[in-house]
This record gives C-alpha cells, structure tokens and sequence, in this order.
C-alpha cells in the first residue's frame, strides 16, 4: 500500500476478520490481539487491526474510519463458558490475549454488582474450569464442542443490555509516522466493501467452520462498520 517500502501491516488471526482482510495482501502478520499489539507499539508493524482498547492506552495511533469487528446483540464468539449461575462463580479465568474483552466483561459484572476474582492463565484445560473468558475462533470452537455441557454468558448480548449501544472490539489502527494514511485506509474500505459484497464465496471457501455456521456468524452477530 505504500510505494517507497512494503506496509507492514498485522491481523487478527480469527473468522472474524476475514472479511477484513481476505484478498489483501499476501504477507500480512496473523497473530493474537495481544501479540500484534505490542508489534504495533514496537514500530515492528505499521498497521494492525487490534484490540480497541490498543487506542485508548496509545491515542498516538491514527483509526481507520468506517471499519471495526464490533456487534449490536449477542456476538457469540465473546463469551464467559460457565458451569451453573454465572452470579455464583467465584473466580472467572482470562485469557491473557483477551484484553479488551477482559476489560468489558469486569464492566459489566461490576454494573451487576458481581466481583470474582479474575486469574490470568492460558493453560487449563477448558473442559475442567467453572468460569473461563473465551473470545475468537477458540470460544467457537468450544461452544461447537461443549454446548452441553456448558451455559455462555455472552458479553455482546449483555453489553447491549446494559448501554443499549454497539461494541466495538477491534479496529484498525495506524502508526504516526506513517505515510499517506488516507490512502491506506480507502484501500481497507474497499477491501472490507468487496468482500461484504461476496461474503458467499468468502463462506464457501471456508475449511474449518460449518459453512451454515458462517453465514449466521457474519450476517447476524457481526458488524464491520465504525463511525458512520
């Protein structure tokens, strides 16, 4: 996207993002939220579609406007997997990678009156814990595995209860120092049009999730907009 040097530019390696970023370039960094943002702030990339909370700590970023991975209901893949009532568990586990979901989900329990203690881990076995913060392709992935065995707190769904607003999880953002902004962020616009307007062959290419799963994902539980 820049003529002088190649863009280093980072993604969010769940479902989520690929309508973001599907066709783009063919180099880009897939990672963690957590591991793109300190990227970013290492000057290691120079745009990188993060967690939201990544500005508010860093307002130095420029955002990309139009776009976001946000929801306005229940998101499904933001969720508490929990074993009876989630106002009797005493300690929720965080993923570390999940900060800005970690950040809304003390919110809200706070807004309910409700303090656990919160234990960073990334290592027990999902299927042992009574409370565990799940976000991106794992959260799915667990909900498809364990519907039944676990109830989902979903943080989208009770964010809107809450506010009466959409969230927005993550954006793209964009080093000071980078040249001609502008362009770069018509370029992710249009790359975000194209593939809304072709979302059905951005779902049939799809080789690990239930394609039906897909269309229901992308079409009722996600929004790519931001600031329009």
């Amino acid at each position: 996207m820049q003529d002088r040097q190649p863009l280093r530019i980072g993604c969010v390696k769940y479902l989520n993002a690929r309508p973001l970023i599907l066709g783009g370039p063919a180099d880009v960094v897939l990672d963690h939220p957590s591991v793109l943002c300190a990227q970013l702030a290492r000057g290691e990339l120079d745009v990188a579609l993060v967690s939201s909370v990544e500005f508010l700590r860093n307002p130095i970023y420029r955002i990309v406007d139009g776009i976001s991975i946000s929801s306005d209901g229940p998101v499904y893949s933001v969720v508490v997997a929990h074993v009876g009532e989630i106002s009797a568990a005493e300690q929720i586990e965080l993923d570390p990678a999940a900060e800005t979901s970690g950040n809304l989900l003390r919110c809200l329990l706070s807004e309910l009156k409700l303090r656990p203690r919160f234990v960073a881990t990334s290592t027990s076995s999902l299927a042992k814990v009574r409370a565990r913060l799940l976000i991106g392709d794992q959260a799915i992935r667990f909900r498809q595995q364990h519907g039944n065995e676990f109830q989902f707190w979903d943080l989208g769904e009770n964010w809107q209860k809450l506010a009466g607003l959409p969230f927005v999880y993550a954006l793209w953002l964009v080093r000071p120092e980078v040249v001609d902004p502008k362009s770069i962020a018509d370029r992710l616009r249009a790359l975000r049009d194209q593939n809304l307007a072709n979302i059905e062959n951005l779902i049939a290419a799809e080789n690990e999730f239930d394609r039906g799963f897909c269309d229901r994902y992308y079409r009722e539980h996600l929004r790519f907009n931001f600031g329009e």
